[in-house]
């Protein structure tokens, strides 16, 4: 069934894309299991496309026991081998191995700040940054933002957490709202932000 609904050009097809676009991007997350989650999806995806990522999600989850950073923290070499052996998911070393230190690391970000939900939101007086983009190439890979939260989580022992992977991943939960004017997710988060 076709609605008149504008998406964001980049999210309408496939339907995988179109439906993660209209449920998931852009709305402010503040839960940690779901920021560990898109962190762990968001460093994978570096270097490939986010709908190959997309597509193996449900794998990572299962392989991932649910993304449980506690969980992923204690992963030890007899499960890193297993990962590597998992056809679901992306077997690069450097990226599974990457998602276990981060997870460790994340655990004292839990620890310091409460939550790394707040440790995140703090950057932006846990306010989400509405921008007004119109066109697709106005929409930055990285902003000083990202860059500042980037350098944060690189002095605290995180890798792959580029400023353009980070700026990613906030507009993925929420803390920037990327969605174009047109799009009519837009306005819908917006309104929910002030109800």
């Amino acid at each position: 069934m076709k609605t008149g609904k504008q998406r964001c050009p980049w999210a309408n097809s496939p339907a995988i894309y179109a439906e993660y676009h209209d449920n998931e991007w852009g709305v402010p997350n503040h839960d940690d299991v779901k920021l560990f989650e898109f962190l762990v999806l968001e460093g994978a995806q570096a270097g490939l496309s986010w709908l190959t990522i997309l597509k193996k999600r449900e794998n990572y989850r299962n392989a991932y026991e649910g993304f449980d950073p506690g969980k992923v923290a204690g992963f030890d070499e007899a499960k890193i081998n297993s990962l590597l052996k998992n056809p679901g998911i992306v077997r690069n070393k450097l990226k599974i191995r990457s998602s276990v230190n981060n997870a460790i690391r994340y655990l004292d970000i839990q620890k310091e700040h409460g939550s790394f939900s707040d440790y995140l939101w703090s950057f932006t007086n846990h306010t989400p940054t509405i921008n007004e983009w119109s066109d697709l190439r106005q929409v930055p890979a990285r902003t000083e933002l990202s860059d500042k939260i980037s350098k944060d989580l690189k002095k605290r022992g995180f890798s792959f957490v580029g400023s353009t992977i980070i700026y990613s991943l906030l507009q993925a939960v929420g803390v920037v709202n990327d969605h174009l004017t047109s799009c009519f997710r837009y306005r819908q988060l917006i309104d929910a932000h002030h109800h």
